[in-house]
């Protein structure tokens, strides 16, 4: 994994995503498909999902309903979303993915069960559920997805169009958070500095500064769970930049049993995107094994579940297996 790879919530890596899609763009010929104009709901393809869902999430949040005809509870769980998009008013934007037309697309995102809903903040995974939810837990996590948008500086478009000749009047030396669009987001609160020392220390390959930003914005706020999952992807980063992948896939292979010698191997795997290798990994290692080398197994898995998303489908059903072999 290059620094430049990195993105808040490893769970999928969009800047791959979006360099597949723009080849496919330049290759593909126009057919009319993609975004229903500036619609809060629109039919996203594995060829306009760059334009349609990474950019656009730049400005303005996205939230993905992967579904397919065949799918009851996504007949449920749809026009509850479609209702909320409407009921917004733009200020999210609701792109609907179709799994079966879209298989490449599916496996980029990894869907193992439909309904799957993913949120897309300034190109980034930022969470997810699955299932048909009641209205009112979905009106619940979008609330959590609108308010770390907020603290992420994302400008809403409603707001902005709202008092976008207030913004321009005061201008960029007024100390305002900017939206990527340059509008100040309306009613959000400063972005932490930390987040833009990250973002700039990781782009230059200084591993140590962004995990010392990340550190820093902890500090201030310590349930932060950007700063939390970029510290924790930075550690990650860090360390399997240190190994020598075959030496140590070998190693782990010969000793089963060496709790540092799998760590080191669950490290890869999620690095390279295989979270369900790398957490079964662990977990057998703590099934095996018992005392101290069991504690150490259990402590690293812990520290990579942090990597992804809260709800993330795999993280819970690491969490569960945990428990039951602890417990």
């Amino acid at each position: 994994m290059q620094p430049r790879d990195f993105s808040l919530y490893g769970a999928v890596d969009l800047g791959a995503r979006q360099a597949a899609a723009q080849r496919r763009q330049q290759t593909a010929q126009p057919d009319g498909s993609g975004a229903s104009g500036d619609g809060v709901v629109i039919e996203v393809t594995e060829q306009t999902f760059n334009t349609d869902v990474v950019e656009r999430s730049r400005s303005t949040p996205v939230i993905i309903d992967l579904w397919a005809d065949w799918c009851g509870p996504c007949k449920q769980l749809g026009p509850v979303l479609e209702k909320l998009a409407v009921e917004a008013g733009g200020q999210w934007i609701l792109a609907k993915v179709d799994v079966d037309a879209n298989p490449q697309l599916s496996a980029a995102l990894q869907v193992q069960s439909i309904p799957m809903v993913v949120a897309v903040i300034g190109g980034q995974l930022v969470d997810a559920f699955l299932g048909a939810m009641p209205e009112a837990q979905v009106r619940q996590w979008l609330s959590q997805v609108m308010a770390l948008a907020d603290k992420m500086g994302l400008a809403q478009d409603g707001d902005a169009d709202e008092n976008e000749d207030e913004d321009e009047d005061e201008g960029e030396d007024a100390g305002v958070p900017r939206a990527r669009d340059g509008r100040a987001p309306r009613g959000a609160p400063p972005v932490p500095p930390a987040y833009a020392a990250a973002r700039a220390a990781m782009e230059r390959g200084d591993l140590d500064a962004a995990a010392t930003a990340f550190e820093t914005e902890l500090a201030a706020s310590p349930g932060d769970p950007i700063a939390k999952s970029g510290l924790a992807q930075v550690n990650l980063i860090r360390r399997v930049s240190s190994y020598d992948q075959a030496r140590a896939r070998r190693e782990a292979a010969e000793h089963p049993d060496d709790v540092e010698a799998q760590n080191r191997v669950a490290d890869i795997d999620l690095a390279s995107g295989r979270f369900e290798e790398a957490f079964d990994r662990l977990l057998g290692v703590i099934r095996r094994t018992s005392g101290e080398d069991r504690d150490k197994a259990r402590v690293h898995l812990v520290s990579l579940f942090e990597i992804l998303p809260p709800r993330d489908s795999r993280v819970a059903k690491a969490r569960s297996t945990l428990s039951a072999l602890l417990f």
